[in-house]
């Protein structure tokens, strides 16, 4: 089917064991990404936004952590069933992670250029001559200077800049479907995060990759994405065309975020801020999950889990002010 979506997460239950009781990380989360697609997944830390990113490359940390429900469907092959092997050849060749931290992810003991030729060597037939060239010549694509040289290099002779074009380079280096990017410019300077941006863009195009990309700054889903789904406690509360959502959104949660960003108009006074904090996963309220913090809550809110329902032109939100 032409029109079949690239990826589609249907009904995502991802919950981990703790001292504290189960905690719902990731409790009924569904979207689908096209090809070509940036869809932009945004929310407070806490929400469950990088549990999915995990969820969806099959990396939650086990035993502590399980896929409790749903299915993850690329291009018509339900990841959910893979054998161990077959998750190992999808990750890097079929779908590929920027992890939110290159410090951590890049290992120190190994050069930059021999953790892609790994990668390459494990998803395509390259002799080892063959997968050096071709790390290089991704680490030049993506704006490395002296390619070679830093080759053989390691991760902590790299700036931040540069370790994440590294992880990019990595991630992209056998071409995948889809690229999630969970936090891409974080702790960036605004100069290096512009560029961080420029890159994935350019690559995308280059490549006809979908983008799933995880942040916290509106400012670069507005630059970046296609569509924003909007996660709060673990679910998605609002889903729409970026600039549907920009214009209009309709979730208080969304509302809040958006007020709560700096202005003209609010110059030389306070911003304004969500009172109170997303609850713990293993201390979620009865009801809507926002209604401890929600100004317009009702006693509905209260009572009953609102449905993600469709409130204009593919702009879906959950919540009881829209019957």
């Amino acid at each position: 089917m032409a029109d079949r979506p690239l990826l589609e997460a249907r009904n995502l239950r991802t919950y981990f064991r703790t001292r504290e009781g189960i905690a719902r990380a990731v409790d009924g989360v569904s979207f689908t990404l096209a090809r070509g697609e940036t869809l932009g997944l945004v929310g407070e830390s806490g929400c469950g936004k990088s549990v999915t990113a995990l969820t969806l490359m099959q990396l939650v940390p086990e035993p502590a952590g399980y896929l409790a429900g749903g299915e993850i469907v690329l291009d018509g092959d339900n990841l959910v069933l893979f054998t161990p092997r077959q998750k190992r050849e999808m990750r890097g060749k079929r779908m590929a992670m920027v992890f939110q931290d290159p410090m951590t992810a890049l290992n120190p003991v190994f050069t930059i250029g021999s953790q892609i030729v790994e990668t390459i060597r494990q998803h395509r037939k390259a002799t080892r001559h063959e997968a050096r060239r071709r790390a290089i010549e991704m680490l030049e694509r993506v704006g490395i200077p002296l390619p070679e040289q830093r080759f053989g290099e390691y991760s902590y002779q790299l700036s931040g800049g540069m370790q994440q074009r590294a992880m990019i380079a990595m991630a992209l280096c056998c071409q995948p479907d889809i690229l999630i990017a969970d936090e891409p410019t974080t702790a960036l300077d605004v100069t290096i995060q512009a560029q961080i941006l420029d890159l994935l863009r350019a690559l995308q195009k280059e490549f006809g990759m979908a983008i799933l990309l995880i942040t916290h700054n509106l400012g670069v889903v507005a630059e970046m994405a296609h569509r924003v789904s909007v996660m709060y406690a673990g679910k998605i509360v609002e889903s729409a065309p970026v600039d549907a959502l920009f214009r209009q959104p309709k979730h208080p949660y969304t509302i809040g975020l958006f007020g709560s960003l700096p202005s003209r108009n609010w110059r030389g006074r306070r911003l304004r801020a969500i009172p109170g904090i997303v609850p713990p996963a293993t201390q979620f309220p009865s009801g809507c999950r926002f209604c401890t913090r929600c100004e317009k809550a009702m006693d509905v809110c209260r009572r009953e889990e609102p449905a993600l329902k469709a409130v204009a032109t593919s702009h879906e939100t959950a919540c009881f002010l829209y019957p």
